[in-house]
This record gives C-alpha cells, sequence and structure tokens, in this order.
C-alpha cells in the first residue's frame, strides 16, 4: 500500500469510496473542487492498483481542517487509516500549520482511538451534526509547536 498525492485524475475512485463509505457522500463537484483548490490537499491509499481510502485537508492561513478519512470496508485493519492520518500531521508539520482539526462521529470509537493516537484531544461538540441517523460530532484538534 502507498500513500500518494491525488489530482483530477483520480475524481472517480474518491467519488467511489464517499459513495460506499458515507450515508450522505460529498458531490463529485465538492470532491473535484476540494482537488483543484491549492489551499486544500487530497492523499489517496493505493493497494494492488485500487484505490482503496483517502483523506484531504483544508487550509486557511495556519489552520488546518480535515475534510475527510476514508477507507473501504475490505481494506479496513490493516493500518491505512493510520497512514492517511500520518500523511495529514506530515503535511501540517511541512506547511507549519498550528493545528488540524475534525469532526467525527460519537459512536465512532475506532475513529476516535486512531485520532487519540496521534494525539488529538477533543475540543467540543456539536449538537445534531449528523443524519441518518441523527449524531453529535465530536470535534478533535491536535495542536502543533
Amino acid at each position: 500500500m502507498t500513500i500518494k498525492k491525488a489530482d483530477i485524475n483520480y475524481l472517480k475512485d474518491i467519488v467511489k469510496i464517499e459513495e460506499k463509505v458515507f450515508a450522505h457522500p460529498w458531490s463529485i463537484e465538492s470532491i473535484e473542487n476540494l482537488l483543484k483548490d491549492r489551499k486544500s490537499a487530497v492523499f489517496v491509499a493505493v493497494s494492488d492498483n485500487e484505490v482503496c481510502g483517502y483523506c484531504g485537508v483544508n487550509t486557511i492561513l495556519d489552520e488546518g481542517y480535515i475534510t475527510n478519512i476514508a477507507v473501504l470496508s475490505d481494506y479496513r485493519r490493516q493500518g491505512i487509516g493510520n497512514e492517511l492520518l500520518n500523511t495529514l500531521c506530515s503535511f501540517a508539520k511541512e506547511k507549519n500549520l498550528s493545528f488540524l482539526t475534525l469532526e467525527v462521529r460519537k459512536s465512532n470509537t475506532p475513529a476516535i482511538s486512531l485520532y487519540k493516537k496521534y494525539g488529538f484531544e477533543q475540543a467540543g461538540e456539536r449538537k445534531n451534526y449528523y443524519t441518518s441517523p441523527v449524531e453529535n460530532a465530536l470535534l478533535f484538534t491536535k495542536y502543533f509547536n
């Protein structure tokens, strides 16, 4: 498995992952805009010539906002989410970002454990942030020196 910086050529692969992983996937237009935005970065995980996961981050000045981290179900529990998050943290350090932040479903204990492993701390909670099912989002943030 390798992690690569994504460009527009990965649009269809990322859309496929969004549709398989999320109840409310991002639109193709939103993903295309993310890939084209110079203030954003998207990375894909590739295993056996298949894009099996991806992650993205928007930057505003020295702030990093993680858009999504997603791994296809057949590839979970193989360290791919770990590698994607590690890539985002490395990117943040390279770009001298002061922090990375994200929202996660309150019930998503595997993701929460991963974020905590990387030093993210709960910074807040958004009531009824998610739908299908309705659920609160926990805000996690990691600060960099």
